[in-house]
């Protein structure tokens, strides 16, 4: 690790000097720290809300929740770390009809349950994500529509670059709309497979997400009471006003280069904004933001830290999407973390 990004403890990463700055050796024609040290991070604005924000997102989980998801299993694809994984598909908004993997116990009746967004990348395979941050819990890892191998939807780009511009011209046609109407109809699918996590009224759930996923996750979890808690890792999609003023190696940059030719698709974006929908947030949150990041520019992942109105933790990453000597050992804190953030909100132990 360069000498730059000192080795402090997971547990005091909010303790980092006011003036600390993030720097890796690195060939990106921008700095991925984009200037800014903890402090101004940390003082990152989300931005408040546009008129109907509200109204917008109740309606659309007002529809996702009369969706009949019937949702099917499939065979036993792989069993490991006292987890059995399933391919399992079910119905979203629209009748789009969506796949994934769903992870029961080995052994004995699920006690938790987790819906587990995925980066933009799709998901290929249950991968890491299993094992599942807490034992004798059950799954549902969707493919929302358009991405991975299981949520191939006509007429809908597979590439993150294409997909995030699809249907971008009004807030009712743009598909991120629908992707987290798909974690909200997963949610109904995974509840409906395993009747036991409704044993306590609402459900308890708690939601994962990187990248991709921790944006949309950011978006779907203030209208939905049936999840009690969520962690966000290098969430994506906050503060689009700067976003649109930060060069990067992600999705972000096909959203700037649209909107140089197409300069209305900032009174869309509001209503998509991450960091935004985080102050709306009134469960327990964990986020994960990295001080360097070339594909999800930090600023933005921690205006959705900061938009958090209520409890919440900070995890803070040397870097998001890349590579660096301490990589390995920073993803091993997290999982640890992750793991003490959920049994203190789901098991009530620490």
């Amino acid at each position: 690790m360069p000498a730059s990004f000192p080795a402090f403890p997971a547990e005091s990463r909010t303790e980092l000097p006011a003036d600390f700055r993030a720097a890796f050796p690195h060939g990106f024609p921008f700095d991925p720290a984009y200037g800014r040290t903890f402090s101004q991070l940390l003082a990152t604005p989300a931005p408040a809300p546009p008129a109907g924000f509200d109204a917008f997102w109740r309606g659309r989980h007002e529809a996702a929740l009369q969706v009949r998801t019937e949702p099917e299993t499939g065979p036993l694809e792989e069993e490991r770390d006292g987890f059995r994984i399933f391919g399992v598909s079910f119905t979203s908004v629209g009748g789009a009809r969506l796949g994934g993997w769903l992870v029961l116990p080995a052994d004995g009746p699920a006690e938790h349950g987790f819906v587990v967004g995925h980066g933009y990348g799709g998901r290929q395979e249950p991968g890491p994500e299993v094992p599942l941050p807490l034992p004798r819990s059950a799954a549902i890892l969707p493919c929302v529509r358009g991405m991975g191998a299981r949520g191939g939807s006509p007429g809908i780009p597979g590439d993150a670059d294409r997909h995030v511009l699809h249907g971008i011209a009004s807030r009712d046609t743009y598909v991120l709309g629908d992707c987290v109407a798909d974690l909200w109809c997963a949610a109904s699918a995974l509840l409906e497979l395993v009747p036991e996590l409704t044993a306590s009224r609402p459900a308890r759930l708690g939601y994962l997400g990187e990248s991709f996923g921790g944006g949309l996750g950011a978006l779907a979890l203030p209208w939905d009471d049936r999840f009690a808690c969520g962690q966000l890792t290098v969430p994506t999609f906050g503060n689009h006003p700067l976003r649109l003023t930060l060069p990067c190696a992600g999705s972000g940059e096909a959203v700037r280069a649209h909107h140089r030719e197409h300069p209305e698709v900032a009174d869309v974006l509001p209503y998509f904004d991450a960091a935004t929908a985080a102050r709306r947030i009134r469960m327990p949150m964990m986020v994960a933001p990295a001080l360097f990041d070339p594909a999800v520019p930090p600023p933005g992942q921690f205006a959705v830290y900061n938009g958090l109105p209520g409890a919440r933790d900070l995890h803070v990453l040397a870097a998001g999407h890349f590579d660096h000597p301490a990589a390995e050992a920073e993803a091993g804190e997290l999982t640890a973390a992750r793991r003490r953030f959920f049994a203190r909100l789901l098991t009530g132990h620490p």
